[in-house]
């Protein structure tokens, strides 16, 4: 049997130091993707000078900035490869990781989803293995992915992306977490090389650094799980039981920072803490004590009404 064929995809927007080197990894793989195609996602320095030397080796297509979601799916749409893989235009991908993704696939082709572990990289230096931070989940994954991203950039069937409906384009953040979950939570099991195939870039700025929106997004992701057609009521109430956690973990959050920054409303946000019962007791009563003088318990406020790494729990 042939191995599948897969069509890289990159969102591009403002990424002309970074996309050659990225595309370079593509060009060297030992199995060849079927496609490579990247989306200028309006971009306004010279993305086009970055790609000059690989015209020949990809499909460019783009428009105007609608961001990174919408991206994806102009890109689903153009690809014709058995799967699809993104590549952020940042990252770069080892010269075997396409390889061994089709082996993988060879060996269970029941599998929808396909992964490689991947170092971490912040600047300068590398900060780990993904599936250190974020274990594969082997077993239950329908419950796990609702807890995590336990795969990072992975191949993708695209007829199973189709049928799903692609990216949600309302999404800033975790796009890619929102159309795994669909995907699972629909049926398809993903599966994992256990190798470092990936260099996954952490940059210094990025749209997660805004907390707050980026955990009210991760609640309305979880509030679409729940609402999915044909999973099981203990899945159901599991994802609503971490969406509304994820409200929770917002107030607590949009508060802190008010209380941080000296806001005027630093009050006002704090009594919706103390009032919400999406928020554990303990951070709802620092929370009523501190909208007393949000100032003078400053501290107080911050032992208990606790900041959020913006997982679900």
């Amino acid at each position: 049997m042939e191995p599948p064929s897969f069509a890289v995809v990159i969102p591009a927007y403002e990424a002309a130091a970074t996309i050659g080197e990225a595309i370079e990894s593509l060009r060297a793989q030992t199995a060849p993707p079927a496609e490579i195609i990247v989306c200028d996602d309006g971009s306004n320095d010279d993305l086009a000078g970055a790609l000059e030397p690989h015209l020949e080796a990809i499909t460019l297509i783009g428009g105007e900035h609608r961001g990174v979601a919408a991206a994806r799916n102009e890109l689903l749409r153009v690809a014709t490869a058995d799967f699809v893989v993104p590549l952020d235009a940042d990252d770069v991908y080892a010269a075997t990781r396409l390889q061994r993704l089709g082996e993988l696939a060879l060996e269970r082709p029941e599998l929808d989803v396909l992964s490689t572990d991947a170092v971490l990289l912040s600047p300068g230096r590398a900060s780990g293995r993904f599936n250190e931070k974020t274990p594969f989940a082997t077993a239950r994954q329908a419950e796990a992915i609702l807890d995590r991203c336990f795969v990072i950039c992975p191949a993708m069937r695209r007829r199973r992306l189709l049928e799903i409906g692609g990216y949600d384009e309302r999404l800033r953040t975790a796009e890619d977490w929102d159309v795994c979950i669909r995907l699972i939570l629909s049926g398809s099991t993903a599966g994992l090389v256990d190798e470092p195939l990936l260099e996954y870039r952490l940059g210094g700025e990025s749209l997660t650094a805004d907390r707050v929106a980026t955990l009210r997004e991760r609640a309305y992701m979880l509030e679409k799980a729940a609402a999915l057609p044909g999973i099981s009521t203990e899945l159901r109430t599991l994802a609503a039981r971490k969406a509304s956690r994820q409200r929770g973990r917002a107030l607590e959050e949009a508060a802190r920072e008010a209380v941080a920054a000296e806001a005027p409303d630093a009050r006002r946000r704090l009594v919706e803490v103390a009032g919400s019962g999406a928020v554990p007791p303990r951070a709802r009563l620092g929370a009523l004590l501190g909208s007393l003088s949000p100032r003078r318990l400053r501290r107080l406020v911050e032992a208990t009404v606790a900041g959020s790494s913006g997982r679900p729990r």
